[in-house]
């Protein structure tokens, strides 16, 4: 069945040669603003033929790294060093990023559980459809920037999937690993069928991930590899010229080959990680304990690892509830090709 057209307009010309800074405006009624939008930023730099990418944060509104990188490269990048077209949004999310929440505070839509959207869905849902339908259509290249948010806390990477495509499959891989994270991953989603990538994916365009830290800030350390990473999947896809810049120490590969990666807390209580984020572990090892905080005097109940390999993420608050992340193991490998 045919979709009726977008509610959401640009504010720029897609097409035009030069720099726009604009945005797209979903059209809302609400107590605040009857007559109302929702402004996401978005920013044009082209110059002439080539090929065209599009650079995405905020699609979680709590994951600071993505939108800082974005908004400093859209006050900085020059038409004369463009060849071809980079569309710019910091803020996919916009109403999660303003309230710093995971989701939209306007429908509680999960932006990122809501592809390929609907024109006549809720907020969320609309701003997913519009990337699905008008935006990634624009492009050969996507790069969609995450970290943990408030709950996660993950080691720097970027990642992409194993895909049916197999010439698909290997661009994308070359551009996680010229991206020049410390880590280059071969990356399981648990939920993949509703994801940003899927969408992207299934288009037949190049898809980039990426995880960059979390915890709902950000450190010097980390915006250096958001900003370096940035640039080089510029320069790795043909957009501007450069050498590319890898990590101080050589990069790491690692898989997640399945969903014995993910290991959740079956109780609720008081979290103790017993190992440090990008340090190995063996299977079989005691990674967390979780206390009864409703009374003393209870033994705490222990969370092994499911496999050997390198603890790429772990949950962030101390604080856990039954389903709750509390840590993934990825293995290392020595070639993900």
């Amino acid at each position: 069945m045919s979709k009726r057209p977008s509610p959401i307009s640009a504010t720029v010309d897609f097409d035009a040669d030069g720099v726009q800074h604009g945005f797209l405006k979903l059209p809302i009624s609400n107590d605040e603003s009857a007559w109302g939008a929702v402004m996401i930023p978005v920013t044009v730099v082209k110059n002439g033929e080539g090929p065209s990418a599009l650079l995405t944060g905020g699609n979680h509104g709590d994951e600071y790294e993505g939108i800082t990188a974005l908004l400093k490269l859209a006050n900085t990048l020059k038409a004369e060093d463009v060849h071809g077209r980079v569309i710019i949004v910091p803020m996919m999310n916009v109403p999660a990023a303003k309230v710093g929440r995971r989701t939209s505070p306007m429908d509680g839509g999960n932006l990122n559980r809501s592809f390929p959207g609907n024109p006549d869905g809720t907020v969320t849902e609309q701003i997913a459809d519009y990337f699905t339908r008008y935006m990634v259509p624009l492009v050969d290249v996507v790069l969609d920037l995450h970290s943990g948010g408030r709950t996660l806390d993950i080691i720097p990477f970027a990642a992409s999937h194993l895909l049916d495509d197999k010439d698909q499959q290997r661009q994308a891989l070359e551009g996680a690993k010229a991206f020049g994270a410390p880590t280059a991953m071969m990356m399981f989603e648990l939920d993949a069928a509703r994801l940003f990538d899927t969408a992207v994916e299934s288009q037949g365009k190049i898809f980039v991930a990426t995880e960059l830290g979390g915890g709902g800030t950000t450190t010097p350390e980390r915006m250096e590899i958001a900003e370096r990473g940035v640039r080089n999947f510029l320069i790795h896809y043909g957009l501007v010229d450069g050498e590319l810049a890898g990590p101080s120490q050589p990069q790491v590969y690692v898989d997640m080959p399945d969903a014995s990666c993910y290991v959740q807390s079956e109780h609720t209580g008081l979290l103790e990680l017993t190992v440090t984020l990008g340090e190995m572990v063996e299977k079989g090892e005691v990674l967390a304990r979780v206390y009864d905080m409703t009374r003393t005097g209870a033994m705490p109940v222990e969370y092994h690892a499911q496999r050997s390999g390198v603890l790429v993420a772990r949950r962030f608050p101390s604080l856990v509830n039954m389903g709750d992340t509390i840590a993934v193991i990825a293995e290392v490998v020595d070639s993900l090709d």
